[in-house]
């Protein structure tokens, strides 16, 4: 952690002969937050914060260990002091701060506390109890925690769809294919296939139920499954699941031996070390689970490997600790830099130098992943979300890091920004957008199978990602009238919303894509007055909260619920004032108070205060805590708006 001294000093000198008085603030501002995020760089380069998720990973790490029997007494009584503290005020469990009660979230977590010796006569169990029954019981949870009930021998096994290892012997035409479904819901199903074919049953040395749970008996209940869209295909779905059932003893038991050693070949070849599969927790935990029902020594080698992937997900502090979902270094590092970039931070500085030559040495070329199903022509040259997940090069992630080396403007990074770019053009799907992993991965009819009752089983483009490849292409010079452009922009224009607006896949939620899609669109040119610039600025605009700042709660992605917001937060404050001033609003009052909020609101070693999630890994299922946004996002939208006022232009030139 070098060179951090005077950094705050360099930054505001430049302005020091031009500034006004009232302008004091803002460069303190800045220059705090340039501090903050240099004391928090690693010696190599990198940055890597927190990712939080809602309580269901921590509780899953719990019934990892119980299902195993590798307890850790020490540290699961950090994880259930965590999760205590995420206790909603309904009583259950929330999947995001401040949410509604959620069945899955809340069983797990209680049974989590009941593995670690709670006991459950204690108010705070009582209490979950009470609203767990109160909203059906575990019979409602979703698929997911089903078969996680159905291991530990809680629910029974017809509780939990079909699901046969023998897909993975499924020739490509086959309606279900493994390559048609997305990157995550691949390495988790992979060795959770090899789970409900064995349906092995957890080590539990404790002996711990949740039979109190119930409102019925589970052997009682009648109905498990349901049909995840109400559609007539759902419930043809719901009938061959039921004809599958009834012939699953009668499938052939060398076909299923040859399924399970086909899935567990394809599970070690991408167990990416002490990485991970797939770098995400569900897949690494199903995968130790996996190793363990088929007898795996617990000092073998691969699951030894397994195992510490999946401990390295682990974030104690003091009596407190909970598992993160996966790690973000690479998305950390490239929009960190970005942020010190906008507040001039000079390129060749030791810091951001060695930023950059970090994510040069993280970039994908030997290795072609999945993604080479549907772009097998195509050379590798990504970069990953997490420190190394070849496999899965993240589309997203690409762009924002070729942006950041070349604005870096070293000509030592062309190579790896050609090959980023060449890659990006190869991912492009038909439809002119990109999705986060895999190209024309929209297979819908598979929504329909009652596995996919979390709705996330595709991974279809989205007006985000897309806005970032083509905020890419812009800054690297890439012409309107080029074909990708061209079709990314045509793409982009049919997806914005009634009232202006851009949904967020991957950030919450309007605001997000928003701010993406606007980006974008000033980078590669459009005239910012077009009617329908015009109505997404002025969306933004109306969304202002009256102390100055924007918020968008996690329940927008229902779309009953898409207005609902609770306080304004950094983050997205930040991200509405990049969205506005790339339409040009650099010297609307909205924008000035934007800017008056950032600077008026808590802030402590240069990162906001930010308790509220911000992201999403799968809308209305699973939503995220970057810790870091409330730290490099705030600092962009103040540099970028002490850039704008001070220089000669409107807007930015970059692509972000």
């Amino acid at each position: 952690m070098d060179e951090r001294t005077n950094i705050a000093q360099q930054v505001a000198e430049p302005w020091e002969a031009e500034r006004p008085a009232s302008d004091d603030a803002l460069d303190v501002a800045i220059a705090e937050a340039v501090d903050g995020l240099a004391e928090r760089q690693y010696d190599d380069g990198h940055w890597s914060f927190e990712l939080e998720a809602d309580a269901t990973i921590p509780a899953e790490y719990i019934l990892l260990n119980h299902y195993l029997d590798q307890i850790d007494d020490a540290v699961e009584a950090k994880l259930a002091a965590y999760l205590r503290a995420t206790q909603g005020k309904h009583g259950g469990w929330p999947l995001y701060h401040d949410g509604d009660f959620n069945m899955s979230a809340s069983v797990k977590a209680y049974y989590a506390l009941k593995l670690t010796g709670e006991d459950i006569g204690a108010p705070h169990m009582t209490w979950a109890r009470s609203a767990i029954r109160n909203h059906g019981g575990p019979a409602r949870c979703n698929v997911f925690t089903r078969i996680a009930l159905a291991l530990f021998g809680q629910l029974p096994w017809r509780a939990v769809p079909v699901t046969r290892a023998e897909v993975m012997l499924a020739p490509k035409w086959f309606p279900f294919h493994i390559d048609k479904v997305s990157y995550w819901s691949r390495t988790v199903m992979v060795p959770l296939t090899v789970l409900t074919v064995l349906k092995p049953k957890a080590r539990n040395p404790r002996g711990i139920g949740i039979e109190e749970l119930f409102v019925r008996p589970p052997d009682e209940e009648e109905r498990y499954l349901t049909n995840p869209t109400g559609t007539w295909v759902g419930e043809a779905m719901l009938v061959l699941d039921h004809i599958g059932r009834a012939t699953e003893r009668l499938w052939p038991r060398f076909l299923e031996r040859k399924a399970i050693d086909k899935a567990m070949a394809w599970v070690k070849e991408r167990l990416n070390g002490e990485d991970g599969l797939g770098g995400i927790f569900p897949a690494m935990a199903n995968t130790l689970m996996a190793f363990d029902a088929l007898g795996y020594a617990h000092d073998d080698p691969d699951f030894v490997t397994a195992r510490k992937a999946v401990d390295k997900l682990l974030v104690v502090n003091g009596d407190m600790g909970y598992c993160q979902p996966c790690l973000s270094p690479v998305w950390d590092t490239s929009l960190a830099a970005h942020a010190l970039m906008e507040a001039d931070l000079p390129v060749d500085r030791p810091n951001l130098a060695a930023a950059c030559a970090w994510l040069v040495g993280r970039q994908v070329l030997d290795v072609k992943g999945d993604w080479e199903a549907n772009r097998g022509h195509v050379r590798p040259g990504g970069w990953a979300f997490q420190y190394r997940n070849d496999h899965y090069p993240d589309v997203d992630d690409t762009a924002v890091v070729a942006m950041a080396l070349h604005r870096a403007g070293n000509g030592d990074y062309r190579e790896a920004i050609e090959r980023a770019t060449e890659w990006i053009l190869g991912m492009q799907s038909r439809s002119g957008g990109w999705g986060a992993f895999d190209a024309d991965n929209e297979h819908d009819f598979l929504q329909n199978i009652p596995f996919a009752d979390h709705g996330a089983l595709l991974d279809p483009p989205t007006a985000d990602v897309s806005a970032r490849c083509l905020s890419m292409l812009a800054q690297l010079g890439f012409e309107r009238r080029h074909p990708a452009v061209t079709r990314a922009l045509d793409y982009l224009k049919g997806e914005q919303e009634e009232n202006g607006s851009w949904f967020g896949r991957w950030g919450n939620n309007y605001v997000y894509g928003t701010w993406s899609v606007l980006s974008a669109l000033n980078a590669v040119g459009e005239d910012m007055e077009q009617p329908f610039v015009r109505r997404a600025a002025d969306w933004l605009r109306s969304c202002q909260r009256p102390d100055g700042g924007w918020g968008e709660d996690c329940a927008t992605y229902w779309q009953h619920r898409r207005d609902e917001v609770k306080e304004s937060t950094p983050s997205q404050t930040a991200w509405a004032l990049l969205g506005l001033m790339a339409a040009g609003e650099v010297d609307s009052d909205s924008v000035r108070r934007g800017i008056d909020y950032l600077l008026a609101a808590p802030r402590e070693n240069g990162r906001w205060s930010e308790e509220y999630f911000n992201a999403v890994g799968f809308p209305r299922i699973f939503y995220l805590r970057y810790h870091g946004y409330c730290a490099y996002f705030p600092l962009w939208a103040l540099a970028r708006y002490r850039n704008l006022c001070r220089g000669n232009d409107k807007f930015t030139k970059f692509g972000m």
